[in-house]
């Protein structure tokens, strides 16, 4: 008997919509539906659903992008590349060292995965300007948690503005975790956000070690706002599947690179 392919749940199926417009600009129903082996109606509900959010503007026979900048919204990132940002969590939490010291993590899927590996240590604390994050340690008393103040960004779940910055001004960090939604070799660290940039860049400047966690979707990529050069950070711990060049021209600028 043949095994017969299991359909894609919906929230797995926008992660790649978005995704999709997110490099291409638009999609196809008639492609997804194929793709996804589900009937053309039901990828007409999930783009409606994603339009009433503003997340596409729909057309006939498909969808486009709502603007030029796009950034995915967490909730919608989280599912892509999961596992490969579980193994760069796993290894970047091995930065950490052992006895009391203080640990930023900026806002990303990538550093929330290393926060769920920060859980069991007794004799941490964790500065943090994500909203998501700092939600699920504060149920772990172990922790000692600080959360910044500031205007919250829907897109990452990020505190930022000049009072998460006077927050972080206010601490010193061992070691900081970075997200971010690319690097590259002459574009440094950079983001979508001008203002979550620069919220950032102050977690860079307070911190004695900074280890950028993102997946190679990332890697060799140059957004509008810069955060810091990779001059301003330590490491990149990333996957296999990064851009070779990439990764050499970020080692050939000094950038210690880990692949997982």
């Amino acid at each position: 008997m043949t095994e017969q392919p299991t359909r894609v749940r919906r929230a797995d199926r926008t992660a790649v919509i978005l995704e999709r417009l997110s490099t291409h600009g638009s999609v196809d129903v008639g492609e997804l539906a194929e793709h996804f082996r589900v009937s053309q109606a039901t990828l007409r509900r999930d783009l409606q659903v994603l339009e009433q959010q503003r997340l596409l503007r729909r057309t006939h026979g498909g969808a486009t992008a709502q603007d030029v900048a796009y950034e995915l919204p967490v909730r919608y990132r989280d599912s892509h590349a999961r596992e490969a940002k579980r193994r760069i969590a796993a290894e970047a939490v091995q930065r950490v060292p052992e006895g009391p010291v203080a640990v930023g993590l900026t806002g990303g899927t990538t550093t929330s995965e290393v926060a769920r590996l920060l859980v069991e240590r007794t004799d941490l604390t964790v500065v943090t300007n994500a909203l998501n994050i700092a939600a699920e340690l504060s149920l772990r008393p172990r922790l000692k948690l600080v959360v910044t103040g500031g205007v919250s960004r829907s897109q990452s779940y990020e505190l930022v503005g000049p009072w998460a910055e006077h927050t972080l001004r206010g601490v010193n960090v061992g070691t900081a975790f970075v997200g971010v939604d690319g690097i590259s070799a002459t574009g440094g660290l950079t983001t979508h956000d001008e203002v979550e940039a620069h919220t950032n860049a102050v977690l860079v400047e307070r911190a004695a070690h900074t280890v950028v966690v993102a997946d190679g979707s990332k890697v060799g990529r140059a957004l509008l706002a810069r955060i810091t050069g990779v001059d301003g950070v330590d490491e990149l711990v990333t996957d296999d599947t990064a851009d070779p060049a990439a990764l050499q021209a970020l080692r050939a600028a000094g950038l210690r690179v880990t692949v997982v």
